[in-house]
């Protein structure tokens, strides 16, 4: 269809660097985290963890950042009981993160979390994000405690860009 503007094909959504760290290898240990460049504009996250013992009570510090100097904080910056978020659904900007890779991973249940924890082959699709964004640079923080204690961080960044001259 000539004309018709299609706003998946002007944006870059895509994954530019992971980084995940362990502060207590006796309860969460990391396998592996890496990015695989599958095209110009599509990076997979694969991700792969383990919880050594049974987690029931869970809270996520979430932060999102936007690249200007360096990051800085942009709009979100919110503590999440993790168990309780998982029967009710009720925080809507956690509603579009999870929304974006729940179908990549087995972080689909409810407390208890133990053994693998797996995110794999996850890519970013514009048209899941349901959000406006400005073009830029983003680092979502998350900082995962256990009992009150942080136990493991994920840190990925990605980019979003919007350049509808680029659209058909």
């Amino acid at each position: 269809m000539r004309g018709q503007l299609i706003i998946s094909d002007a944006v870059v959504f895509k994954f530019t660097n992971v980084v995940c760290g362990s502060y207590n290898q006796s309860w969460f240990v990391f396998h592996n985290y890496r990015l695989r460049a599958v095209s110009r504009n599509k990076v997979l996250l694969n991700i792969n963890g383990t919880v050594l013992h049974p987690a029931n009570n869970i809270s996520i510090h979430v932060r999102i950042f936007k690249k200007a100097n360096g990051y800085k904080p942009w709009l979100v910056d919110i503590y999440v009981d993790g168990c309780q978020y998982i029967l009710k659904r009720n925080q809507p900007v956690l509603n579009i993160v999870y929304g974006l890779f729940k179908q990549f991973s087995n972080i689909n249940h409810s407390c208890p979390y133990v053994g693998p924890q797996i995110i794999k082959d996850f890519y970013l699709r514009p048209e899941l994000l349901r959000l406006p964004m400005p073009t830029g640079d983003y680092l979502l923080a998350l900082q995962w405690y256990f009992d009150k204690k942080l136990q493991f961080d994920t840190n990925i960044s990605f980019t979003f860009v919007e350049d509808l001259m680029k659209s058909k």
